[in-house]
This record gives structure tokens, sequence and C-alpha cells, in this order.
């Protein structure tokens, strides 16, 4: 009876719950038709990087200047607790705190209620794919210490039974620097005591002890103890107590609930009585220490380290030189990168423990939206999105029941949000209350995936599109040759790629490829008709599959479930891989393809298909890593036709882009995904906007740049270094000479001065850096000191010459100001396209950075806002004054100061602000000019009916150095551009307050007072 009335009671309780999680989202429902609860969408975005040197408080004291900017939205670098002195904070070691070393949550309240009393949001960058490990990683230090029976084993994606039995159960740790008998009988690696926790020390690395590992450092000698202090004394028998309750606890190979909760309990409290009993027994503290004393061992005797070498035997981890990593590693990293290991954010208790913090900020208004690092090393990045949607609704519930007076308890609030990922996945509501940006990587013509709860992407593929707009086709064959000739390389980018990521998999991430292979070895022994495909061919087939796939990764779902674009790109890649292949058994890759694509045989039982969608899954967070690897970090530096092509999203095969081309790209977004950013500089990219622009210029002049890069080379060629003076080699070289026409500060830089001295050290930092990424003469885990040296006398010396320096700077200020115009075009097109524009610290003057940690200098903002004081001063003195301003900026004498980009960004994004519906939901529409200049404009529109007919007008110059030439240094525009049809006919320049009126607006008045309109319908 008693039975009965608990199933009744129970039943009760469910029908009440789900009753409750009905109603709730029902409600929920209804508010979001209402705009509550939907996130704000910015209007503009401007990033900081946040630091030691730059923390909260710092970025507080600029909020005012970017407010007074135009900014609408702060945009900030990750701000949970990050290892310590991290210069960019992806190295995150705890969720639910926000960064000590910014200012903690004291600091960030003060940010963010600067922020809001300027009507500001925050969009802040959220890392899930990975953590940052070692001693301040209280998950990571639990997994060390007790294995695969840690509490925290699920939040890591660890192979505990390896390919090498010598691992098992264990967690590979690469970072010794030697091997490791060396570095143990060096002394290096030492126990030690902190209280009643024994801990392994190597320098300033930490590793716990494994609580069953104790007791071999306390019994031995113990019996000398006894005799000393006879078995009835107390302080024996608790030593002896506490040995006995830690060799009592479950091996770490027991994983069931109640083992890891005990061996969780019972080792902290051994750690406390050892402490304890540490304190009041002066003999025991001896005995112990006195043994760490012994097992220590002593430099010169050999046999002295055995104690020790056998506790460490017995570790849940394996401690080991850091050049075995790319073929032993066992569990995943963020790339190739062993001090940042992968999460398993699919796991919802991981999940729920790693978003807690910032649910809440976002919650309380602290924080407006996220921005979601590395997306693709995901295991299921489209069901990762709808739940943090859920998941942000969830806290909106929990507000909602707890006004309505029945706060929801851990079950009922666990219904709910399974509820509420079923009704986003439904469609029953809105996809997207949070806003959501992804750093998702598209490869040209791949497009952001269907059904992702995002509002889009972070711009690289923005970014590569308008770059193309600054870069001549017509020169690509001039290019090619040039390359040719100078390199000695005749392959196609394609090839380097394949080549690269063959480099990656069989050194750096040998160990992801040798388990995903043995993964498919394992499959195809299910079936006699695969069975006798060997281990080795399987390999071989999983290598050229990956290194011909040509995107990042395909999105297989967790039930198995494959779209026809990924079908599509499967099949064609099987196909190229086969016909490279010739030796190869074909039936290979028809297995390998019906793996991938979940294409069953008959007969394969539930547990073998999960095998064959494991693996899938697992694939995929492999090629995503392998293809930025061997693309960004490897073939962007080796393969430098034109460096400006080699940035993150572009395709350097594709020699720029037509306006078509970008004109269908920004249809597309606003129909897609208009909340995107419009990136054109970020902390990850090669080269600053500004740099990318005046190499582009150089496509303008193919054979002028040819004859300069071989007068330099016979100008330098004695500067060589290295063995036989082969260093830097011409690829090399080419790379420096478009990187100095790029970065030469305007005016150019006198020897013996500290700009001079400042250039040449961030020039040798970059050469190391891009010919160590190349990996052809050298690399990060192999440096080649007698090339890296060459290359950096080279730097030295070439740059001491005055001959040089004089040609380089006459070179460069051509292409200087075409650039130039072309970066003011840049911010034009960004600010007024589909998407949110986003700045990147510093760059709203001119900014001539290169790749990181070039482009994290400390930034001015002092110097910023002074001059837009200036700037916006004499803006208020009348519109005679501004358009006035505006001629005397944008003057060719006046344009190296950068007032002119920043007196456009501050008109552009107050206008962004003002008509903030035009910008963002407006209609896109092409136009297109004519006349003897239309090839050398880019023009568009924006329009929105409900924004009381409002639209604006987008018209920037692009291809001007022939133009700037022939006129002396400012171009006699002719031609016109005809007004889309349907729009207004009077128009208002943001910039220069100039009204232009007609059915076609003559260039040469359109850019008669400032390089580039930017219009805004009357």
């Amino acid at each position: 009876m008693a039975d009965a009335t608990e199933t009744a009671t129970g039943s009760a309780e469910a029908t009440a719950q789900a009753a409750l999680a009905e109603e709730l989202i029902l409600a929920l429902g209804q508010e979001l038709a209402r705009g509550v609860g939907v996130t704000r969408r910015p209007a503009s975005t401007y990033r900081l990087q946040l630091h030691g040197d730059f923390d909260f408080e710092d970025a507080a004291r600029v909020v005012p200047y970017l407010h007074a900017l135009g900014v609408s939205d702060l945009y900030l670098s990750p701000i949970l607790e990050a290892a310590p002195g991290s210069r960019h904070g992806y190295d995150v070691v705890n969720h639910g705190r926000l960064n000590p070393e910014l200012g903690g949550e004291e600091g960030f309240l003060r940010l963010a209620a600067a922020c809001a009393e300027r009507g500001m949001g925050i969009l802040v960058d959220f890392v899930p794919n990975h953590m940052g490990i070692g001693a301040r990683n209280p998950w990571w230090m639990d997994v060390l210490e007790n294995g695969p029976s840690s509490v925290h084993a699920p939040a890591f994606d660890v192979e505990w039974l390896p390919l090498k039995a010598e691992l098992g159960h264990k967690v590979l740790v690469p970072l010794l620097g030697d091997q490791f008998g060396k570095v143990l009988e060096a002394g290096e690696l030492t126990l030690a005591r902190e209280g009643g926790t024994l801990v392994v020390r190597y320098w300033d690395h930490v590793f716990p002890v494994a609580p069953r590992s104790v007791p071999q450092l306390l019994r031995h000698r113990l019996g000398e103890l006894r005799a000393e202090l006879g078995a009835g004394d107390v302080h024996y028998q608790e030593l002896e107590s506490i040995c006995v309750s830690l060799e009592k606890l479950a091996p770490r190979t027991d994983t069931s609930p109640q083992a890891v909760a005990d061996r969780a309990r019972e080792k902290e409290v051994a750690k406390r009585r050892l402490a304890a009993l540490c304190d009041v027994s002066p003999r025991v503290r001896a005995f112990v220490d006195e043994n760490i004393r012994i097992f220590n061992g002593k430099k010169g005797d050999r046999r002295s380290f055995d104690l020790l070498e056998r506790l460490l035997e017995g570790q849940a981890y394996r401690l080991a030189f850091w050049r075995v990593a790319g073929e032993e590693i066992n569990y995943r990293r963020f790339f190739d990168v062993n001090a940042l290991a992968a999460i398993r954010m699919e796991e919802p208790r991981v999940f729920q423990e790693a978003h807690r913090l910032v649910m809440g900020l976002l919650r309380d208004g602290r924080i407006t939206g996220l921005r979601i690092d590395h997306p693709d090393g995901l295991y299921a990045p489209p069901a990762y999105f709808r739940r943090l949607q859920a998941s942000y609704l969830v806290e909106r519930a929990r507000a909602l029941a707890a006004r309505r007076g029945t706060p929801l308890d851990a079950e009922t609030e666990a219904l709910v949000l399974e509820r509420l990922f079923e009704a986003l996945e439904s469609g029953r509501l809105p996809a997207r209350p949070l806003y959501v940006v992804v750093e998702k990587i598209l490869v040209a013509p791949e497009r952001m995936p269907d059904g992702w709860d995002v509002d889009g992407t972070t711009g690289y593929e923005f970014l590569a599109a308008v770059n193309g707009l600054f870069v001549e086709p017509e020169a690509e064959r001039a290019f090619d040759g040039m390359w040719t000739r100078l390199s000695g390389r005749r392959e196609q980018f394609a090839d380097v790629v394949a080549d690269k990521k063959r480099l990656v998999m069989s050194s750096s991430m040998a160990g992801e490829v040798n388990t995903l292979a043995h993964r498919l070895n394992r499959i195809s022994e299910m079936n006699r008709r695969t069975r006798d495909f060997t281990l080795n061919e399987l390999t071989r087939a999983l290598v050229e599959f990956v290194a011909l796939f040509p995107v990042y990764r395909t999105y297989v779902t967790r039930r198995g479930e494959v779209d026809d674009r990924d079908r599509a790109l499967v099949e064609r890649t099987i196909a190229r891989a086969r016909r490279r292949s010739p030796v190869v058994d074909p039936s290979i890759y028809d297995f390998l393809r019906d793996v991938v694509l979940q294409r069953y045989p008959e007969g394969l039982t539930e547990d073998e298909r999960r095998e064959w969608l494991e693996f899938t899954l697992k694939l995929q967070q492999v090629t995503g890593p392998v293809t930025a690897k061997a693309v960004e970090d490897t073939a962007f530096y080796s393969y430098v036709r034109l460096a400006s092509l080699n940035e993150v999203g572009g395709e350097p095969r594709h020699f720029g882009s037509t306006p078509e081309e970008v004109h269908a790209l920004l249809s597309e977004r606003q129909a897609r995904f208009p909340g995107s950013l419009s990136a054109t500089s970020t902390h990850d990219t090669k080269r600053s906007e500004d740099v990318r622009t005046r190499i582009d210029a150089l496509s303008e002049i193919p054979a002028d740049f040819r004859s300069a890069v071989l007068r330099w080379h016979r100008m330098n060629r004695p500067h060589a270094g290295g063995e036989n003076g082969s260093a830097p080699d011409r690829a090399d070289e080419l790379l420096l000479y478009q990187t100095l026409v790029g970065a030469l500060p305007d005016g150019g830089v006198a020897p013996g001065t500290r700009a001079h001295a400042d250039l040449v050290g961030r020039i040798q930092g970059y050469m190391e850096k891009a010919i160590r990424e190349a990996k052809v003469h050298t690399s990060w885990t192999s440096p080649n000191e007698d090339y890296e040296s060459g290359v950096r006398t080279f730097v030295e010396r070439s740059l001491a010459a005055p001959a040089f320096l004089a040609d380089l700077g006459a070179f460069a200020a051509r292409t200087a100001a075409a650039g130039r115009l072309s970066s003011l075009a840049q911010v034009a097109v960004k600010c007024a396209a589909p998407g949110v524009p986003d700045v990147y610290q510093g760059c709203e003057l001119w900014d001539l950075s290169l790749v990181d940690p070039d482009n994290r200098r400390p930034v001015d903002f002092g110097l910023r806002a002074r001059t837009l004081e200036a700037l916006y001063a004499e803006v208020a003195r009348g519109p005679h004054a501004r358009r006035a301003l505006a001629r005397q900026v944008s003057a060719p004498e006046a344009l190296t100061d950068g007032r002119a980009k920043l007196l456009l960004l501050h008109a552009a994004l107050h206008a962004r602000r003002e008509h903030r519906e035009l910008f963002l939901a407006g209609d896109y529409r092409p136009a297109v000019a004519a006349g003897p200049h239309a090839r050398s404009v880019f023009a568009f529109a924006r329009a929105h009916g409900g924004n009381g007919g409002r639209a604006a007008l987008c018209v920037v110059p692009r291809l001007v150095l022939g133009l700037l030439e022939a006129d002396g240094g400012r171009i006699r525009w002719e031609g016109a551009l005809p007004v889309p049809h349907g729009l207004p006919r009077r128009w208002r320049d943001v910039v220069t307050g100039a009204v232009r009126e007609g059915d076609a607006l003559p260039l040469e008045e359109l850019f008669a007072d400032f390089p580039v309109a930017l219009l805004v319908s009357e």
C-alpha cells in the first residue's frame, strides 16, 4: 500500500512539474514575441584585449571615449580566470571565477556599470572547447590525482586505453625538457609536502600524488618509527591508520559512482588527518620529511632515485619529454598545444558547470552576448548552440517562476531545460533569443551551416571578400610568374595545403591520427568484407582523405544525420583521394566513405553502429585542427605569392574578389545571418587591415614590384647569413619585402632613432615567427639557429643600409597612398554593409601591426581621445567647418596622420546608432557606377521601409593607384552612380554634411570633399 501511495505521489509530482514547465515555456514564448528577453543586437563592437597590464579598470576608463566614438557594444577577450600571466585569456583554468588578474568581480562590475550608464552592451569571448591546464586548474589537478576515477574525468577528452599499454588509465604529460631518466637523475623532479598533501615539483610545475601512492612514502622506514615510539603510541597509530584508509580506496580503474564519491571524500579526509598529525607530532613530521628527502635521491647516485621513480610509476599521469607529445599524447588538445586540453562540452554536467557564471552575468544584464571561440572543435556544434540558447532561457524561466512564487527545484529545472531544447528545435520558440556569434572559418564557397542557433560569424569571410576588392585580378599571371621565378616553387596552393596537412599529421598531430586509424581498424574487423584491410593501408587512406578535405570539418550529428553539403564534400574528396592513390586498394576508400557518411551494411548491430558514428564524430574534431595548423599556421607563411591574401578565412588561390562576388556574399549575409560581425582586423589576423591594403596595392603595379624585388635582392644579398649565405631563401625574402612595404611607417625611419630600432625588432620578431610557422628551414619544435640567426642578421643589416631604406621608402610611399584610400573604403563598407562593424583596438587610426604578439602592443587611447575631441570640436562649429575639416584631413599631405579614418569611423558609427534598424535590418541592394572610372568604384544601398523609408548609400574607390599617379596624387573622377530604382533622390553625406541630389550622382561630387561617400537619405 505504501509503494502504491509513493507511486501516486511521484506521478502527481511529475505531472505538476510537466505542467509548470509547459506554463513557463508558454510565458517565455509570449515574452519573446514581444521582444522581452531577446538580448540586444549590437550596432557596432570594439574589441579590447584584456590582460594584467590592461584590466577591467583600464577598460572602464576608455568607455567614455568609445561611447563618444559611436561604439554601441564593448567586445572583450575572455574574462574568466586564466593561467597566471596570460596575455590573451584563452587558457581558462576556472569557469566559475572572473579573472583576478583583470580585477575580479569587483573590477568587472565597475566596467559593466560604466557601460550600462551609457547604454552600451558587452559582448564576451567564451571558450567552450578547451581549458588551460596546470596547478591552477582544479579540474585538471583532480584528474592527474585520480585518473579515470576523478569526479572531473568526464570533463576531459582523455583516451584512457590508448595504443601504448604503459599509458593505460594514465594521462601523458609531455613537458619535461629532456628524457625522463635524465631529468629524474638530475634531481629536477622533487617530492614535497604541503600540509597533508604530497606533490611532485618540476621547476614551476606542480603535480599531485595519487592517494593510494601516499603509503609508499609513509610506510618507508615505518618499522624504525614503531620501534622508536612503540606500537601503542597514538601518533604512530594515527599514521598507520592513515595508510590503511588510503590503501582501502578503490583503484582508479573503478569508475562506479559510489567508488568515485568515496575516493573524492576519503582522500581529502586523509590529507587533513596527515596535516593535523604533522602539526601535533614533531617526530612524525620529521619522519615524513626525512622520507621525502630520501625519496628525492642524491645527484650522482643513480640508484637513489629508484624510490621516486617507483612512486611516479604509480601515478595517474606519466611525465615525459615534450617531444613525444605528437605521437603519444592521449588527451585531445587545442590544435597541438599541450597546455590547452580539450573539454567534453557535450556532457550536460560539464556544460552546466562551465556556463553557470556567464549565464548569471547574462541573466543580470551585466553582459549582453557571447562570442564562441573555435566551435569546430566541439563534438556537436549545433547541439551546443541550442543548449546555449536553452540555458539562457532557463535563467529567465527561473526568474519568472520565482516571481510567481513557484521557485524551480533542480529536477523541474532539468525538465524545463529539456523542454526548452525541444521547443527551440521544433521552432516553437524563436531560435536566437541570445545574441551569439561564432568563430567559424568559412572556406569559399562554403556557407554557414543551417540549423545553428546563432546570429552569425565573427566575420573572417567578410574580411577576405572585402579585402579582395582591392586586389587587381588581372595581375594574377604576373604574380604567378614572379612567385615561381623567385621562389623556385611551382606547386599550386591546394597542393601546398595538402602537403602541409600531411606534415602536421605525421608530426605534431600524429597521435590523434593514429588513434583514429586504430578506431577505423576496429570497425573494419567487424565485417568479413573489410577485415583484410591492414592498419597501414587504413592509415594511409585516412591521411589522404584528411589532406584533401577542402573545408575544416563536416557536421554529422549525434543521431548520425548527414546533410547534402557534407555528403557531396565527402564524395568529392574520396574520389580525389582514390585518383591520387592508385596503389591503394580502392575499396578501402569506399569503406571509409561509407563509415563517414554512416552508410551501414546489413546486419550491423546497434553497438557496431555506435562505433561507426563515434569514429565520424571524432574525425570531425580532428580535421579542423589539422586544417587550421596546416593552412593558417603553415601554408600562409610558405606560399606568399601575394601575402595580403594569406588571411584567416581567405583563399590565397583566389586572386581578389569581383564586386559581383562581394555583392552576392553581402546579400546572402543579410538574408541569413545579418548579426554577423564585420571584421577587418582581429587579434588573430596575420596583419592589420592597413598593412593588408598597402600590400594589396602591389597587385596594381606587378612589373614595378618585380623590378623592385630584383633590385632589392641585389642590394641586400651581401647581408645574407646562415651557412653558405642561404638565409633567407628567396621565398622568405619575398615575404620580408612585402611585409616591409606594408608595415613601413609613413615617412620612413632613420637609422639610429628609436623608431628605427623598434621597426627592426618588430620585423625580426615577425620573420622568426613566419619562418618557424612555414616549417621549411626551421620550426618551433626544431629551431635551426643557423638559419634563424642568418635571417635576423639580414633584417638588421638591410634596414641599416641607407640606399635600401631610401629605395624602399620611395616605393612604399606609392602603395601607401593607394592603401590609405582602400583602408577608408574598408571602413565605409563595413559600417554600411549587412552585419555589425567590429573595430579592433587601436585601428581607428592607421595601424601597421603584424601578427600577434605585434598586434597586442599597448594602444595610446589618450591620443585617440584627444584627437577625437579636437575633430568633434571642429565639426561642432557648423556645416562649413565640418565640410572644410573633411577636406583638410583627407588631403594627400594630411592623410598620413590617420585623422581621416577616425573622422569617418566616428561619423559612420553615429549614423548606425541613429539609424539602427536601417543598418541592422535594411535590404541590401547592389549599385553599379557608370563611366570611365566605373571599374574603380564599389557601391551599394541599404533600404528599410520600417524606418520612415530611410535609405543609405555607400560609394567607395578601389584599385586607384593608377588613377592617383596619373593625376599627381589627386583623382579627377569621371562617371556617375545611378541611384538604384525605388530609392530616395536626396541624400546627406554623414562625414561632410554635403547634400547630394539626382537620379545619378556624379563621382566627382561624391568624392569632392572626402575619399569615400556614406550617405543617408533625407
